[in-house]
């Protein structure tokens, strides 16, 4: 009887495909194209006999088997990993203060860190949250080494890593038509969303009213569950159980902001520096 192993290459593939619930994007992550990756699936797939992906219209999601399989990957692929970097010499070491929005860290941070980890295992990201103003100041004092900040629309420079659309969002249901003045929960007054929204109401001759501001995400999506006030946040951290707000809510539209790396130091570690080209090199993709 022909004996089958689980390979390297394919539970990589499998992973990947797991974690961005999409072919097309899993492809450009690993380097393969939609139809050699279809393939490797097919294979992986021979060798457990059992189905471990369902197609839907906004991509693929695993099957029972395959979330029992992804379990295995994960760790398989840490340990191999960890023994390559150990044996090979390959992996840094040591530590880095990192900080990130918190919309970010939500959003991006999972995915980031654990394939730095795969990489990198004995290195250790220390990660600050906080919005991009109180982030600049930990900069400037030292207190991180390296930040993930936002910057307004338009800024020039080829330091865009990606970009961002603004959105309101609201609690499911609520029409924030129906208020006068528009009860918002914003971020400290020195960051992007808070002048935005502020910027688009005054504009548009909307009134409105800071019902809360603070600077964790947690306390303005409480407020915005409450169904007290509405929010202003990046479309890619919005929470499932709230709702984006478009032109049928009377609200005008908002801008983008780009996703910039800024460095504590002019000459930062080899393991900062290592931690910013493998941002710069998956946040596009995620």
């Amino acid at each position: 009887m022909l004996s089958l192993s689980l390979e390297i290459d394919l539970l990589r593939s499998f992973a990947v495909i797991a974690e961005v619930r999409a072919l097309s994007r899993a492809a450009s992550r690993v380097g393969r194209t939609q139809s050699a990756l279809s393939q490797q699936m097919k294979r992986l797939e021979e060798i457990v006999d059992q189905p471990l992906f369902q197609r839907t219209g906004r991509g693929v999601v695993l099957t029972n088997p395959g979330e029992r399989l992804l379990i295995h990957a994960q760790r398989i692929l840490r340990l191999h990993d960890e023994a390559m970097a150990d044996l090979c010499g390959t992996g840094l070491s040591g530590s880095i203060r990192f900080g990130c929005p918190d919309d970010y860290a939500a959003a991006f941070l999972p995915p980031l860190l654990r394939q730095f980890s795969s990489q990198h295992p004995h290195a250790l990201v220390e990660v600050v949250c906080g919005p991009t103003p109180r982030l600049l100041e930990r900069l400037k004092k030292g207190a991180v080494d390296l930040a993930m900040i936002s910057l307004p629309e338009g800024t020039p420079g080829d330091d865009i890593i990606r970009r961002e659309q603004l959105v309101w969002i609201g609690y499911p249901g609520l029409d924030s038509a129906h208020f006068d003045p528009l009860p918002l929960a914003l971020s400290d007054p020195d960051t992007l969303d808070h002048i935005a929204a502020c910027d688009a109401l005054q504009r548009a001759g909307r009134a409105y009213r800071i019902a809360y501001a603070s600077s964790s995400l947690s306390g303005l999506t409480a407020l915005v569950r409450s169904g007290q006030a509405f929010a202003v946040m990046t479309q890619t951290a919005v929470p499932p159980d709230l709702s984006v707000l478009g032109a049928d809510h009377a609200l005008p539209p908002l801008p983008a902001v780009g996703v910039s790396l800024k460095f504590a130091r002019a000459r930062p570690s080899l393991l900062t520096s290592a931690f910013a080209g493998h941002i710069r090199a998956m946040l596009p993709l995620l």
